[in-house]
């Protein structure tokens, strides 16, 4: 890989009929590429996920972060909340995604890992159930797994759940999505977060436990052309 492809470059998605903005970085001899969903109401410039996206990146894991809705669509979402809840949509959005990233020669080689927050997390299953050839694992952080239904049966791929201590009806869900995964889950409780993750501290564990769970399943080893 070339230092020109190790930058963060602006990119446009094509997936699900709509071109979505996103941000791509791809470390020199980085050991696999996280795909990250934010929630309702967030962006891309979400400063939890960059400063997890960051962190990622300097451990060794390539990164996209970007928008599941179009500037329109978003819009409307800040008025009506019509699209944040609309699963399937976003499921498509990020499953396009990954498929967009097989044909880019920086990515196409790279193990997947989904990383969803909020209603995001529900699309990172719903992928990987549908690409399992693709998606290696999945991270939820302080997610919604049980929005996705009928597709966690079909999830494969190992997922960490991790949820805020005091964020107690997310847990819940949590712990009930957990025992329909098919594939190898924990749940990781982080003491006194809440939802959001905003407490001093709170983040730096969901950055410790994204790390250890992708050198566990993405390999150790740098991938190189």
């Amino acid at each position: 890989m070339t230092g020109d492809e190790s930058a963060e470059r602006a990119v446009l998605v094509p997936a699900d009929g709509a071109i979505l903005p996103g941000d791509l970085t791809v470390p020199d001899g980085c050991r696999g590429l996280v795909v990250f969903a934010h929630g309702s109401g967030s962006s891309r410039h979400s400063t939890r996920n960059r400063r997890v996206a960051a962190a990622l990146q300097q451990a060794g894991y390539a990164t996209l972060l970007m928008d599941l809705l179009t500037d329109r669509e978003e819009a409307i979402d800040v008025r009506t909340r019509e699209f944040r809840f609309d699963i399937p949509r976003l499921a498509a959005r990020l499953t396009g995604a990954v498929d967009w990233l097989a044909s880019q020669p920086s990515a196409a080689r790279l193990p997947v890992a989904t990383f969803g927050a909020s209603t995001g997390a529900a699309a990172a299953l719903i992928t990987a159930a549908d690409r399992p050839e693709r998606v290696h694992l999945v991270i939820s952080r302080g997610g919604r797994p049980d929005l996705a239904e009928d597709a966690l049966a079909r999830v494969h791929a190992p997922t960490l759940l991790i949820v805020g201590g005091n964020d107690p009806e997310v847990l819940r869900l949590n712990e009930q999505a957990a025992t329909q995964l098919a594939g190898n889950t924990v749940t990781a409780v982080v003491p006194g977060a809440t939802h959001l993750f905003e407490e001093p501290g709170t983040l730096d564990v969901v950055i410790e436990l994204a790390i250890q769970v992708l050198d566990r399943y993405l390999g150790i080893e740098p991938l190189h052309k």
